[in-house]
């Protein structure tokens, strides 16, 4: 009798000084050290990580609320700056994509991959929550199928995309997230150009060329002419 009293009292006692660990504040209200947070009415994890007086720091995972034991988000927070580095992962703890945040705005180079793999389906580069540089995506083999400048957030200069061997397949300009500029479309399986022209904010302008075995062989007049 004595052994099982003192058994329940030694397991309320681990499981007191256990939630004494977590979800504590400091001397002014803020929140410090391990805390836990779980989804009403479940025991499935949302969130768990550290405080240092109301400050995140290191890492926190976060979960969906099928998630179990695999953290859907892992956030690090730095304890000298605002700078959140961010990895997501899928359902098998693969990473989805990764990169850096400051407040609610990415910065720097993100990098996200093919479904359950490590091979990188795209990079691109913030700076203030804006794309801010070149937007390179890849095919699964490791070639690129599209490269587009970016500035402020808009498409700036050129978008190329190329064939799964590295022929180039269209060539397209812009300004301020408008087509304008020289295009060039190339034939899928020789590689010769087959159509070029201009376009001026979004209408295609002037003349426009068409070919066949690199043989010119249509020209059109951009915008058309009414012929009613």
């Amino acid at each position: 009798m004595r052994s099982t009293v003192l058994f329940c009292f030694l397991a309320i006692t681990s499981f007191s000084l256990l939630a004494q660990e977590y979800n504590q504040f400091d001397a002014d209200g803020k929140r410090h050290g391990k805390w836990q947070k779980r989804y009403d009415n479940s025991d499935q994890l949302r969130y768990e990580g550290t405080f240092d007086h109301g400050k995140e720091i290191g890492a926190f995972k976060f979960y969906k609320p099928s998630s179990g034991n695999s953290p859907t988000a892992i956030k690090t927070f730095s304890k000298d700056n605002d700078t959140v580095k961010i990895k997501y992962f899928t359902a098998k703890g693969k990473v989805i994509s990764k990169g850096q945040m400051i407040n609610k705005d990415r910065v720097g180079t993100w990098t996200y991959y093919h479904n359950g793999s490590d091979k990188v389906m795209m990079t691109e580069i913030y700076k203030s929550g804006k794309l801010n540089g070149d937007q390179l995506t890849y095919f699964d083999n490791g070639q690129l199928t599209e490269k587009t400048s970016f500035v402020e957030g808009k498409r700036q200069g050129k978008r190329i995309m190329y064939s799964e061997k590295g022929a180039v397949l269209k060539e397209f300009s812009y300004d301020n997230d408008q087509l304008h500029g020289l295009t060039k479309y190339y034939d899928t399986s020789s590689g010769k150009l087959i159509i070029e022209g201009n376009y001026k904010r979004d209408r295609k302008d002037g003349i426009w060329k068409y070919y066949e075995d690199g043989k010119l062989i249509e020209q059109k007049s951009y915008p058309l002419q009414n012929r009613g």
